[in-house]
């Protein structure tokens, strides 16, 4: 795979620390800058939001540009505001500055999804995906520990001076390896994207999206007190075990885009089942402390197996022009998902069903996006290329 790929990766991998890191650093952030538990969660929230927002409208205006050029404004943009994270003087501040750092998350992966298709021949390019998504798999089980343990120990601003320098390093290896000449977008203006988007195997695409990584949060969200007070588990012991997901979605990661390459309907069918099997099972398993860490990596990897699927088949169905913004949205929608997921997880806990329940109802997301799937490739009357069929 091209050096090129890689550049990406990094750039992925910085925006995956700043995005979930901050999930170990809700107490001493709180603490310094006087606000609640609940107060500080929000930074959480108003991240993905920003990301659900900023990825098509970025995405939009930029539409004109060279993709490198693009893909450098979005990680100066990135470091820019982990800097402001890391000065920001009060709570207010740190909000905007967490705002302004989500612009360059949806877009990044989008266009950077893009990119990623036009370094490599027709029938690598969900391998392609999967590589530079393995910045984000690796963020979490490398670079949100480490970040955390870095602001737990000299504070929580110093994980964002530490991002920040990612994204410099990032700015570097983007300017260095990702060449020009696979940089140049078609000719379009908004009309033409937005004709893409509204394609109906486009929209449903990122329906599935949706629902699918609705029933991963739905039930990873909720994954620590479910360890603890169904499985059993001390809290010492969920760390370790939360690696063990993060080893899945390496897995899944690269699984899901060598299987697209080959047979990409294949592909959504079987990631997607995948998942629903690994999160209704998790009913039984949670019950045997073994079963439950065996299925945690199941669960990480199943999830981040249908990423490149999903991500390819939506940028094959915008095709030309459109591609770039249809990627963008389908970020979004991943984040989207990871939002519904949480509240609709809390609805779950919160109506009396509880904990032990929370994965049979959260694999009935997944079972939905196996319909929405049906739904789109039914009234979808191109065939996939030849290419992607293997």
């Amino acid at each position: 795979m091209p050096l090129a790929l890689y550049a990406l990766t990094v750039g992925a991998f910085g925006i995956g620390v700043t995005e979930f890191v901050i999930m170990g650093l809700l107490i001493d952030v709180g603490k310094d800058l006087g606000v609640s538990i609940a107060a500080a969660g929000l930074l959480i929230s108003g991240y993905a939001l920003g990301v659900v927002f900023g990825a098509p409208i970025l995405t939009a205006v930029t539409a004109r540009w060279p993709r490198k050029s693009v893909l450098l404004g979005l990680m100066a943009i990135f470091t820019l505001g982990n800097l402001a994270c890391a000065l920001a003087p009060s709570y207010e501040a740190l909000m905007t500055a967490r705002l302004f750092t989500a612009l360059a998350h949806g877009a990044f992966f989008g266009v950077g999804s893009v990119v990623a298709t036009k370094l490599v021949a027709a029938d690598k390019q969900a391998s392609a995906i999967a590589i530079m998504f393995t910045g984000l798999t690796v963020a979490n089980i490398i670079g949100v520990p480490f970040g955390t343990w870095l602001g737990q120990t000299f504070g929580w601003r110093s994980t964002f001076f530490a991002v920040a320098a990612v994204g410099v390093a990032a700015l570097a290896v983007i300017a260095l390896l990702v060449p020009r000449e696979n940089e140049a977008p078609e000719a379009s203006d908004w009309r033409t994207d937005l004709r893409a988007l509204m394609r109906p195997a486009v929209l449903i695409g990122l329906l599935t999206t949706v629902l699918g990584y609705a029933g991963v949060f739905a039930l990873f969200t909720y994954i620590a007190p479910a360890l603890k007070d169904v499985t059993g588990f001390s809290e010492a012991a969920i760390s370790p075990i939360l690696l063990v997901f993060g080893a899945g979605l390496v897995v899944g990661n690269l699984a899901g885009g060598k299987l697209a390459d080959r047979n990409l309907r294949l592909a959504l069918y079987a990631t997607l089942i995948a998942l629903v099997l690994a999160l209704g099972l998790m009913t039984f398993a949670l019950e045997n402390k073994i079963a439950a860490v065996i299925f945690i990596f199941l669960l990480g990897a199943a999830g981040f197996a249908t990423v490149a699927p999903l991500q390819i088949w939506v940028l094959q169905k915008a095709e030309g022009a459109g591609q770039s913004l249809a990627s963008s949205f389908n970020i979004a929608a991943f984040n989207l998902g990871n939002a519904l997921g949480a509240w609709l997880g809390g609805l779950v806990i919160a109506d009396g069903a509880g904990l032990p329940y929370l994965p049979l109802a959260a694999a009935s997301f997944p079972l939905l996006a196996l319909g929405a799937l049906a739904w789109g490739l039914s009234l979808d009357n191109r065939q996939i290329p030849a290419a992607a069929r293997g």
